[in-house]
């Protein structure tokens, strides 16, 4: 029986430069948001137990899934201003129980995350139990993206991680343990974290926040 690894949606930012949250906006498909593609695309590629981080400012995750899939179970971090390896540890806490493996780390600017590359991330992680597994694209593998599995090796250090600094020293530390998938296509490694970032991944100017136009 392989070991347990949750998957963890790190949604608690503040989306300053999209001017909203970014975990509700649209894809590309109707009645699809980031949130809930991103949570189908780790279910279907074999994660179980999917958990997002939101802020306490954020509006309610749930209203993101419409599609009839259940919402994905959401811890608050109180202070996402203390910087995105607070949002981390966050769920790590949530996550952390006897059984599990490893944690399967993601970005809600990374909407576009494939079934495909979770499956071969978790596989990878089954097989080698590296510190770190991570995708790189297959045609240029210095260009890393997400979603990164940290396995049960490195939770200590990513605890004792300086807050300014974030996860990155820890992934850094492990190069040469860690184990990096190829992958095709650029799912994993596009940000959409700005207006023109939108437009551009989706070809379509980013459409009006009703909710504040209403609010």
């Amino acid at each position: 029986m392989g070991v347990i690894v949750p998957g963890v949606v790190l949604a608690a930012g503040r989306s300053s430069r999209m001017g909203r949250s970014k975990a509700l906006l649209p894809t590309a498909v109707p009645g699809q948001t980031f949130i809930s593609r991103i949570v189908d695309e780790l279910r279907a590629g074999g994660v179980d137990d999917v958990l997002v981080v939101v802020g306490p400012d954020g509006p309610p995750i749930g209203s993101g899934f419409t599609t009839g899939q259940p919402p994905p179970r959401t811890v608050v971090n109180l202070n996402p201003d203390a910087g995105q390896l607070s949002s981390l540890l966050a769920g790590l806490r949530a996550i952390n129980r006897p059984g599990v493996g490893g944690m399967l780390v993601t970005l809600v600017d990374v909407p576009l995350i494939e079934a495909e590359t979770v499956r071969a991330l978790l596989d990878e992680h089954q097989r080698t139990h590296a510190p770190i597994v991570r995708p790189v694209d297959a045609d240029d593998p210095a260009r890393h993206g997400h979603p990164v599995i940290f396995d049960r090796s490195v939770f200590d250090e990513l605890q004792r991680a300086d807050p300014n600094l974030g996860a990155k020293p820890v992934v850094r530390a492990h190069l040469d343990e860690a184990v990096e998938v190829r992958v095709t296509g650029d799912g994993s490694f596009l940000d959409v974290d700005t207006p023109e970032a939108y437009e551009r991944v989706f070809g379509r100017p980013l459409p009006p926040d009703t909710e504040r136009e209403t609010g």
